[in-house]
């Protein structure tokens, strides 16, 4: 699933036209929750489609060729790294001197890392994406990172290229909440939520789930309520049964709208977010604008968001009942949490980053040739 039409059009303060490059599915039907990509100044040019890195690797070829084709007589080429479809023509266009711009969203080295994905080429690809982009960022002639400094140090751009660190993460006004919450007494059987894909397991929802039958150990009855979908939902039920607490857990599915995520997230009690990679995670912004305290792991930009008292290490469920445990029993932190975390999230305000976007989309005309033209967007968007 790609970014709604409404995020694309971001690009068009600074360029006529935006051509999306991205494997593309035919459906009978539109799923629940999903937005068009394509629309006025947007359009899209299919990938042949590809799941998991074996159906990759057989179809590398065709990929390539098309991404190349795509990118033909064009203004300015922006990858969205890491993708493995950046990493098909990055190096052509190295080798041409065929300028790019970077889209730094994550971290490949966390994210094929052991234990997040489980695949017998998961060596060979987390050396292959890494020292792709690596490369991508030491060659790219300009580079938004999403985050403020964790993606820069490991992956940092070349001395002139031009480099910013602005969140994709825009926020709308009515994404906020206008005053914290305040907690007089510890809460007792609360709710947590947590949000995000079930086709991995990047989320760490099985660590959550270990947790909270340790949470649930003390007679408490805390319940869990996870918003997403995908192949490992069945795993993480069966988990969930196997540690007696099934009954505390509801997979939710996608929600149809952003207002019925911002009710569920408003009579939720602790947003949880035990990630064994991430970027800077969009979902947690938008519980932090909700008010809602907030534990999550120390992967990628997540220590950016929250102090060091709300981070667990991955992989960690008994560290993670324990944080949630003293964040649910005492008030007091409950408290200066949800006030930190709105003041937090108002920094992902649109009002405050599209100025900055803005600019930094313009300055790419520097780099890419006639002004007011068309970006190309490569990448598995």
């Amino acid at each position: 699933m790609g970014p709604e039409y409404s995020i694309l059009t971001r690009y068009l303060v600074a360029f006529d036209r935006v051509r999306v490059i991205a494997r593309v599915r035919d459906v009978e039907e539109t799923p629940t929750g999903v937005a068009r990509v394509d629309g006025p100044g947007v359009e899209v040019w299919p990938l042949p489609y590809y799941v998991g890195p074996a159906q990759f690797l057989t179809r590398i070829l065709p990929i390539r060729r098309s991404v190349l084709r795509a990118t033909e007589q064009v203004d300015t080429i922006m990858l969205r790294v890491p993708s493995p479809i950046a990493n098909t023509v990055s190096g052509h266009f190295d080798r041409h001197r065929q300028p790019y711009c970077l889209e730094v969203v994550g971290d490949p080295n966390v994210a094929l890392s052991r234990g997040v994905i489980d695949h017998p080429l998961r060596p060979l690809l987390r050396r292959w994406a890494t020292s792709s982009m690596t490369r991508q960022c030491r060659q790219a002639t300009a580079a938004m990172y999403e985050t403020e400094r964790t993606l820069q140090t490991r992956y940092p751009a070349r001395a002139r290229a031009l480099s910013e660190g602005i969140s994709s993460v825009e926020l709308p006004h009515d994404a906020f909440v206008r005053v914290p919450r305040t907690y007089n007494a510890p809460l007792q059987g609360a709710v947590l939520v947590s949000v995000g894909s079930l086709d991995q397991l990047y989320k760490g929802i099985d660590t959550l789930i270990e947790a909270l039958a340790r949470l649930n150990g003390n007679g408490a009855a805390h319940r869990l309520v996870h918003v997403g979908r995908g192949r490992f939902l069945a795993r993480l039920r069966r988990l969930a049964e196997k540690r007696g607490v099934a009954e505390q857990v509801e997979f939710a599915g996608w929600l149809p709208t952003h207002d019925d995520l911002r009710k569920m997230l408003d009579g939720a009690d602790l947003f949880v977010m035990p990630s064994r990679t991430e970027g800077l995670p969009r979902a947690l912004i938008e519980a932090m604008a909700r008010a809602l305290p907030a534990i999550g792991s120390t992967a990628g930009g997540i220590p950016e968001l929250l102090t060091p008292e709300c981070l667990v290490r991955p992989d960690d469920p008994t560290a993670l009942a324990t944080a949630m445990r003293k964040m649910l029993s005492t008030p007091e932190r409950l408290t200066e949490a949800s006030a930190r975390n709105l003041a937090t999230a108002r920094a992902f305000g649109a009002d405050v980053l599209s100025a900055r976007r803005t600019a930094f989309y313009r300055s790419l005309h520097h780099f890419g040739g006639h002004p007011r033209q068309r970006m190309h967007v490569a990448g598995d968007a």
